[in-house]
């Protein structure tokens, strides 16, 4: 295949899939250890409009966002104007359960799709954290028996993106990319990238890996 069929196929792909982005908010995304003393909230926050830029581009109806700690709250048809606000609504605190909000963002997907909702291609669900879950065993869980009531590979895929650099979130991310199909996972939906590998990326391109990876 050429690369301008490479690039349409890309396009397709983009253009026919909704997307959804989970956001940490626990307490330590207040850590001011980014790029010029930023907070990993701040990178979190320029992250966000990024992907609800591009998503624009081939989705005026916007994006799903959820922002979680030991809570979570869904946005739903998000555009870039939103993104400000809801980083205002909403303040670093508390813990990281994870399972919860992912369980939420699956069947939502699945209810969707039952209702002839769904986008053709599937769903991306990007999810921004800096720590480790309360709760590994449960989010590996919730994503295998998302994956048992998928119909092919490629249809969800879930990409995490690590803020920080806390071994710990790093073990148990990679854990998550490598290992859940040897826990009984139907298809390998997972794939873990650090904020500091995206630099090197464009937002698309971390769309397409979770998507192909």
């Amino acid at each position: 295949m050429d690369d301008i069929a490479e690039q349409w196929v890309e396009v397709d792909i983009l253009k026919d899939r909704d997307y959804t982005l989970i956001i940490d908010k626990s307490g330590s995304m207040s850590t001011p250890d980014q790029r010029g003393g930023r907070t990993r909230w701040q990178e979190a926050q320029e992250s966000t409009l990024a992907v609800a830029r591009k998503c624009e581009q081939v989705d005026p109806d916007g994006i799903t966002v959820y922002v979680f700690s030991g809570k979570f709250k869904r946005y739903d048809d998000v555009t870039s104007s939103k993104v400000e606000q809801i980083f205002l609504e909403n303040d670093p605190v508390g813990t990281t359960n994870l399972a919860a909000v992912l369980h939420d963002a699956t069947e939502n997907y699945f209810k969707r799709k039952a209702a002839g909702q769904a986008k053709p291609e599937g769903e991306t669900i990007l999810v921004v954290t800096d720590g480790e879950p309360d709760d590994r065993k449960a989010v590996m869980e919730t994503i295998v028996n998302a994956t048992r009531k998928m119909d092919r590979d490629e249809e969800l895929a879930i990409s995490f993106i690590q803020v920080g650099s806390d071994p710990q979130a790093a073990k148990f991310l990679q854990a998550l990319d490598d290992q859940l199909q040897s826990v009984g996972a139907k298809f390998d939906i997972c794939d873990t990238i650090t904020i500091s590998d995206m630099e090197d990326l464009s937002i698309a391109e971390v769309l397409l890996r979770a998507i192909s990876d």
